[in-house]
């Protein structure tokens, strides 16, 4: 008997077109049917979370390497544990696709106390509190399904944001119209009437500009928009920095970029030379107090050109519609070639120390490890790196051509990186994956490390084991604690969470043992890899050093 086309059926073939091939997500009775049609999807897996946290961090994740992702847990109970991730992607630009399982229509017709409710017949507590922080919602109906399943993912496809869905669990198998077109996102265009006043006034300001600096961000990124910023920092000859949360916006080993700007934390030459630029073309970068030094950058508004997603704005004009991409590349075309010896480049590869990294027999501190990692880094990796040590030793540390690096700098949820390794894993396991995440952020989400060994995916994790909440410490409470936490035998977690499944593990406290494992996660393509570093809780990556004394006075 040919079965019937259904609701659920629509909307799994409309996620499937987006490239999604994998469904995060909890169980629960008011979406257990439908994870029936989720199981029987020729292409899409279901990746079973440990909680609905956890789910939203590893759609993250993936979406952040794929595109796009798709999580779905219960209603109440599971959409409100999940609700920190997705506010997450909403701050930081990433396209989830949050579904919701809920009661039947007649059980919330009749306002029926029902379990993982607040028994007060009401049913829209938490769809409002999703409008918070998605760009678009919906509840299904019979009647409106394929309309508004369209409508809600090219809100996710065109605002790169996370978007929510409510799915009762008696809509999903009624009977729906297959799609008649492919789901094209309603592209936006750039009115050119604009463009051309934009390059008719901008032009003459950036090439009359003695000391221009590009400063691009994670926007770039999301919007898929790397090629067009080469291009532009090529044909204009101009220097590029960038905000830590941007890296892998732009080449680090290319010869017009100078390091990652951190505000007055920067290294003396980059600080100066963004600070006292005459013209900054800020290209999808969006200043926060984690990626500025607190807020510490000297240079005017006046002197600032940014280029957004949809727009371009100066101190005194705003000149929209204009996407990002016809930006780029119509001042690519229009402004003239500086002359790049007038221009003061020192290029970050000029500016390291290129002696050989020699191991040492002594104790592992936080420098030489990310000296060494850089090292280790390989093309086209991607480097998750959790708020706190990790972050922001990594933060500046140098990245390969074509690295993608994954962290939460403005959300700064800490237990973010380690659920989204097995999304941004999943989402192209021919890339190398490695995670540097602290004993404190590993607590909170160290669960789903039984559902990366199950689904025998092998990135290389770097556990920073410096006893308890580094970053607070230095921030407030150095020797309170609250600032404690229990000492875990990490090592030994990847058998007691799956005792069958396959690792390669390592505790290592010296830069010689260090080594050794270092040398065996290089060959180690069967499995993943689990190494514990042993650091001293007091020893911490410079910028994170002083960024917290600049923490504990704007929380003064």
């Amino acid at each position: 008997m040919k079965q019937e086309y259904t609701v659920g059926n629509y909307l799994l073939d409309r996620l499937s077109e987006l490239g999604i091939r994998h469904m995060f997500g909890v169980p629960g009775d008011y979406n257990l049917a439908f994870l029936d049609n989720v199981i029987d999807h020729e292409e899409m897996e279901w990746v079973g979370n440990r909680n609905e946290l956890n789910a939203a961090y590893a759609a993250d994740g993936y979406a952040r390497i794929n595109g796009f992702a798709a999580l779905i847990t219960t209603f109440g109970v599971g959409e409100l544990s999940a609700i920190n991730g997705i506010a997450g992607s909403y701050a930081e630009h990433v396209p989830v696709v949050k579904i919701t399982g809920a009661p039947t229509t007649k059980v919330m017709d009749n306002g029926l106390y029902v379990h993982h409710t607040l028994g007060d017949g009401n049913f829209d507590h938490f769809s409002r509190m999703f409008q918070e922080v998605t760009v678009a919602q919906t509840f299904l109906t019979q009647e409106n399904a394929a309309q508004e399943i369209d409508r809600v993912l090219l809100a996710c496809m065109t605002e790169k944001r996370p978007v929510h869905i409510t799915l009762p669990i008696d809509v999903y198998d009624k009977p729906a119209n297959k799609p008649e077109s492919p789901l094209h996102e309603e592209v936006a265009t750039s009115n050119h009437e604009a463009l051309n006043q934009m390059l008719s006034e901008l032009t003459p300001m950036i090439e009359k500009a003695k000391q221009p600096v590009i400063l691009a961000g994670y926007e770039v990124n999301r919007y898929e928009n790397r090629e067009e910023l080469m291009a532009f920092a090529d044909k204009t000859g101009i220097p590029v920095t960038i905000l830590s949360g941007g890296k892998g916006a732009f080449n680090e080993e290319h010869q017009q970029f100078i390091g990652v700007y951190n505000g007055e934390l920067s290294a003396p030459y980059l600080q100066k030379r963004v600070d006292e630029a005459d013209c900054i073309i800020q290209i999808g970068a969006k200043p926060t107090d984690s990626t500025t030094g607190g807020f510490s950058y000297n240079f005017s508004n006046k002197d600032v050109i940014q280029i957004t997603p949809f727009s371009v704005i100066t101190a005194n004009q705003k000149y929209a519609p204009i996407t990002m991409k016809d930006a780029l590349v119509a001042l690519s075309d229009k402004v003239a070639q500086k002359n790049t010896a007038d221009l003061n480049i020192i290029p970050l590869q000029s500016q390291l120390d290129q002696n050989t990294f020699e191991v040492k027999e002594k104790n592992i501190k936080q420098n030489r490890f990310f000296e060494r990692l850089s090292h280790f880094m390989k093309e086209k990796d991607v480097l998750l790196a959790e708020q706190g040590t990790s972050y922001y030793g990594a933060a500046t540390m140098p990245i390969p051509k074509d690295t993608m690096f994954i962290g939460q700098p403005l959300w700064g949820s800490i237990g973010f990186t380690f659920p989204a390794l097995l999304g941004s894993q999943l989402a192209d396991m021919n890339r190398r994956n490695i995670l540097l995440i602290g004993d404190g952020s590993f607590q909170l989400t160290a669960q789903e490390l039984s559902t990366m060994l199950d689904q025998k995916i092998k990135p290389i994790i770097f556990l920073i084991n410096n006893d308890g909440y580094t970053v607070e410490r230095a921030i407030h409470g150095e020797n309170q604690p609250y600032n404690d936490i229990p000492m875990w035998d990490y090592k030994k977690l990847p058998e007691v969470f799956s005792p069958e499944g396959k690792s390669l593990t390592y505790k290592v406290q010296t830069e010689t043992e260090l080594e050794e494992a270092l040398k065996a996660a290089e060959n180690n393509h069967d499995s993943l890899t689990f190494i514990e570093v042993v650091m001293h809780r007091d020893d911490k990556p410079e910028l994170l050093a002083q960024l917290s004394k600049r923490f504990a006075k704007q929380n003064g």
